[in-house]
């Protein structure tokens, strides 16, 4: 039985961000599917993004996990990581697609992690994992130490196997069955780039 908080978010991400297209669409790891989740609109007013990152801390509190700041790759984290900074009084940081190409030329915004840093991987909407994983290689070349990856929702079951593997502690805050869509899965092409990505 999901907390007040999870059932929440639950349906915001039902009534805000899901929809069903008359013709599928291509994700972006090339999978093609007629449901389509928006966590970036469905959360654009503050009292949903709230419900969603107090429900993220919560789930991270419950399960004994300790941070000191959250963030993730942009575009996917941007509103998560300061939102769940403001809530739970800790920091946030952002990490870029690519390095920077002037001035200071960093990856990471915002708080400077490294060594010692506890980090909340945080990404709203996934299928694969790419990005999140993406995200996770460039925090843990800093020194830093990834405790959890928490998701908005997860249309597959991909992402859960590369964070199994990896020992990192996974949480989707839905799950594909919690919004009543059949499950992604990637076109065999791009599994063998997923498992690159964790090897």
């Amino acid at each position: 039985m999901p907390s007040q908080l999870r059932a929440g978010l639950h349906e915001i991400l039902r009534t805000k961000a899901l929809s069903r297209r008359d013709e599928e669409i291509q994700l972006a790891c090339g999978a093609m599917s007629s449901d389509f989740i928006d966590g970036k609109e469905a959360f654009a007013a503050w009292q949903d993004l709230k419900v969603a990152c107090d429900a993220i801390v919560e789930a991270a509190r419950e399960a004994g996990i300790e941070f000191d700041a959250a963030g993730g790759l942009t575009l996917g984290a941007d509103a998560l990581a300061v939102g769940i900074a403001a809530v739970s009084n800790k920091k946030w940081f952002i990490v870029r697609k690519r390095q920077k190409g002037r001035g200071t030329g960093r990856r990471i915004e915002g708080l400077q992690i490294g060594r010692g840093d506890r980090v909340l991987l945080v990404e709203d909407v996934v299928t694969t994992g790419g990005s999140v994983l993406d995200a996770l290689d460039a925090i843990r070349r800093t020194g830093a130490e990834v405790v959890a990856a928490v998701t908005l929702a997860d249309r597959g079951d991909t992402a859960r196997h590369a964070f199994d593997r990896l020992g990192v502690p996974y949480f989707p805050m839905a799950t594909y069955a919690d919004l009543g869509i059949d499950p992604v899965v990637p076109p065999a092409n791009v599994l063998p780039m997923a498992d690159a990505a964790i090897s």
